[in-house]
């Protein structure tokens, strides 16, 4: 049943969760808390609020499954290959620049330190991320584009602008990896318009996540944690 803010206001749902994620990463090195303390607080704040405001518009049900967890793994070769096939690939200015930051190899020093802090990273990436990302980009934006009475357009209805719009938004939030932020953003655009399913691009979008958070550990890249 819709809570009394889901009436009032029906894109709250969609949009807080995500407004709340930006916020803890604009103002993460400003925060007085420990890192230990802070990441684990910062996941169960996220947690409080996706469940206190979002929990009756999120549906984890999948259609497709198997082609979902095919596609999030395709996402993740994606996202590594350039830097994979050509190590300097990344350096270029339309990477890093002034404008999109640098990239540092370099594993920040409370993840190595710290198993709480790798953990909490971990979860927020696989656990999280996607469940308000997708509320946002593919949930909420996509249809409102299409009409600001969102609600009354369907999940995975398409318009070459809220699609478009959507995938470089997205791809402008990823900074110096925009360019397979780009493709990530088509791909689970693609998906939600072929599923009609928020739970398929979650998972998608979950098991992407899962992939580069083994990738990273695994290979030291750190620069995909910046």
């Amino acid at each position: 049943m819709p809570t009394s803010f889901q009436t009032r206001w029906p894109s709250l749902p969609y949009v807080l969760p995500f407004g709340v994620f930006v916020v803890f990463l604009a103002l993460q090195q400003y925060s007085p808390l420990s890192v230990t303390i802070d990441y684990p607080l910062r996941i169960v704040i996220l947690a409080i609020v996706l469940w206190v405001f979002s929990r009756n518009v999120i549906d984890l049900r999948c259609s497709q499954t198997l082609w979902t967890i095919l596609l999030g793994v395709a996402v993740f070769a994606i996202w590594v290959a350039p830097d994979i096939l050509f190590p300097a690939y990344r350096q270029y200015w339309l990477f890093q620049n002034s404008m999109l930051g640098h990239l540092n190899n370099k594993a920040p020093s409370e993840v190595l330190t710290s198993p709480i802090v790798l953990w909490s990273r971990i979860i927020r990436a696989v656990v999280l991320v996607p469940i308000l990302e997708e509320l946002f980009w593919r949930g909420w934006l996509m249809r409102w584009i299409i009409s600001p009475r969102f609600q009354e357009v369907k999940l995975g209805s398409y318009s070459p602008a809220a699609f478009w719009i959507t995938a470089v938004l997205f791809a402008s939030e990823h900074g110096g990896y925009w360019d397979v932020g780009l493709i990530a953003g088509i791909a689970y655009n693609w998906w939600m318009i072929r599923t009609k399913s928020l739970g398929d691009c979650i998972l998608a979008h979950a098991v992407t996540n899962a992939c580069l958070c083994w990738y990273v550990v695994a290979t030291q890249h750190w620069e995909y944690w910046n």
